[in-house]
Order: structure tokens, then C-alpha cells, then sequence
């Protein structure tokens, strides 16, 4: 087993995944994507194994000057306005092509969170966030694979927009330093009002509240833990193609198919009880709304 830490080097994952000198920045097909500005989002088209792709990653060695909340691969208002314009570029110009020849996006993940700097909240990081996730939802509905790979840290709010709306999600094991949690015990405290000391007895064992990617892996939220470097990119190839053959078949992917992978995998138990529980109480007044 090869264990190189992988956290803050989004653009060395590129290089390692990607064919050779096949990776054109700030292109989809022949449209430009703005360069001069979400410094933290890189942005482009390439080639796996041969096949045509288009690759959003972070750069955590980028610092956005305008928003001084926005490095060490945050994702911040323009890192999501330059990658939602990415995918909607890409939906625009295989919008006629069918499932297999669309192509696949490969979204590398590392990212400790959004930026909500005060700047950004007044000037619409949330819609632009949205918007990321958005497109993301609707590509993957229109029939694109979509493969997130997590390489370093996953965490919060950016992961929502930037990795958990893909088909399939896979993640470097736990030896890399891979994390993904949904927030910090710290907060979930504060939420909860649960005493810090007993959710960090409980984060031991029980991969709602643990941090690692083998707890989200029992969870279903990933689907596959990578054991090597080398194996990125075969393991990419490969769940671009399982992706493609259930879209074809008319099976789940996506949030809802990583839910029932979380019941098979004992770690969302109670899952399918809490979903029933919500439909009934929509049914009592969806007249209202429909």
C-alpha cells in the first residue's frame, strides 16, 4: 500500500488521474470559463483513459485576494459561480448526446468548508453555492456520470455542494488522513446540547457523529475506499462506467441510491422509518399544496 497525504494538492490529483498532458484549464469543449476569477476552483476538460471528461477540483494553495476568507481550498462565492458555470457548460453542449456518450464529470474533492465572510454573505455566496449543487443535480439527471473522489478533507456545507450530489463517491481510505464529517463535534454540541465528552465516547464507534471516511463509507455516503494512489484513476474508470450501466438500466444513483446503500450497510437504520413517518404527515395536508 502507497500512503502519500494527499490534503492541499487537488492539482497534483489532477495530474495523477487524468491522461497525460490532457488536461486543458478553463476549456469545456471549445468555451472558455473565466480564469480570472475563483482562483481556489480549478476548472477544465480531459482525457481518462482515452475517454473525454471534465474535471472540477480544489486548489488549496490558492488565495482568493478579493475574499480574504476564501484558502486553503475553501469554496467560496466565485470558486462556485466558476464551477456551476462549468457544468452548465457542459449540460448545454451535450444536451442532444445519450447516456454513454455525455460526458462523465470527475469532481476531485478537498475542502474545509464555504466561505461565509460578510462580503460574501451580502453578495450571494449562498445563491452561487446553490447554484453549484443545483447543476450538479441536474446533470446528473440529464444523465451525465458523475464520480466525486475525495482526496483530503470533505466538510460541511461545501461538501454538500461539491461531492455529495455526484452518481458515486469514493474516497482515499483513512490511512491518507481523508476526512469528511457533516460539522465539528464542537458544533453538534452546541446544537444538541449533548455534553462534548459523551459525542466524543460516541464518535468512536457510531459513524453518524465519527469524522473518517470509513464512517461514511457504513453510512453508504461512499461508495468505495481507495487504497492506493495508484488506483485513482482505474477506480474513477471504473464507477464511470458502473455509473453509465445503471443510468441505462433506469437504477438509483445519486443521495437517494447512497441512502439505501447506507440500510444495506447497517449504518442508517432507521432511515426508511423516518421517511415513511415524514410522507405521512406531508399526506395530512398535501392538498394544501399541490
Amino acid at each position: 500500500m502507497t500512503v502519500e497525504v494527499m490534503i492541499g494538492r487537488g492539482r497534483d490529483a489532477i495530474d495523477m488521474i487524468v491522461d497525460e498532458g490532457s488536461f486543458k484549464e478553463n476549456m469545456v469543449g471549445d468555451t472558455p470559463i473565466p480564469s480570472d476569477i475563483g482562483p481556489g476552483a480549478v476548472v477544465g476538460e480531459a482525457a481518462i483513459e482515452g475517454r473525454d471528461v471534465v474535471v472540477i477540483a480544489n486548489d488549496a494553495q490558492a488565495v482568493n485576494e478579493r475574499f480574504p476568507v476564501v484558502y486553503f481550498g475553501v469554496i467560496g462565492m466565485e470558486e462556485a459561480y466558476k464551477m456551476a458555470k462549468t457544468v452548465y457548460t457542459m449540460l448545454h453542449q451535450d444536451a442532444d448526446k445519450p447516456i454513454g456518450e455525455k460526458r462523465p464529470l470527475v469532481l476531485i474533492v478537498d475542502t474545509p468548508g464555504n466561505g461565509p465572510g460578510k462580503q460574501e454573505e451580502i453578495f450571494g455566496m449562498n445563491k452561487a453555492t446553490g447554484a453549484y449543487q443545483l447543476a450538479l443535480a441536474e446533470a446528473r439527471k440529464a444523465g451525465h456520470a458523475i464520480v466525486a473522489l475525495v482526496i483530503g478533507r470533505a466538510i460541511s456545507g461545501a461538501f454538500l455542494c461539491h461531492g455529495l450530489q455526484a452518481d458515486q463517491i469514493l474516497a482515499l481510505s483513512p490511512e491518507f488522513s481523508t476526512m469528511i464529517h457533516v460539522m465539528p463535534i464542537t458544533s453538534i454540541s452546541r446544537i444538541t446540547k449533548i455534553d462534548i465528552e459523551r459525542l466524543e465516547e460516541l464518535s468512536v464507534s457510531n459513524p453518524v457523529f465519527a469524522a473518517g471516511p470509513q464512517f461514511f463509507y457504513r453510512l453508504g455516503g461512499v461508495d468505495e475506499l481507495v487504497e492506493n494512489i495508484e488506483d485513482m484513476r482505474p477506480a474513477i474508470a471504473r464507477h464511470i462506467a458502473e455509473v453509465e450501466d445503471r443510468k441505462k438500466a433506469g437504477l438509483p444513483t445519486g443521495p437517494m441510491y447512497h441512502g439505501e446503500l447506507g440500510e444495506e450497510r447497517g449504518g442508517r437504520m432507521l432511515r426508511r422509518k423516518a421517511i415513511e413517518a415524514m410522507e405521512a404527515e406531508y399526506a395530512k395536508v398535501a392538498d394544501q399544496y399541490v
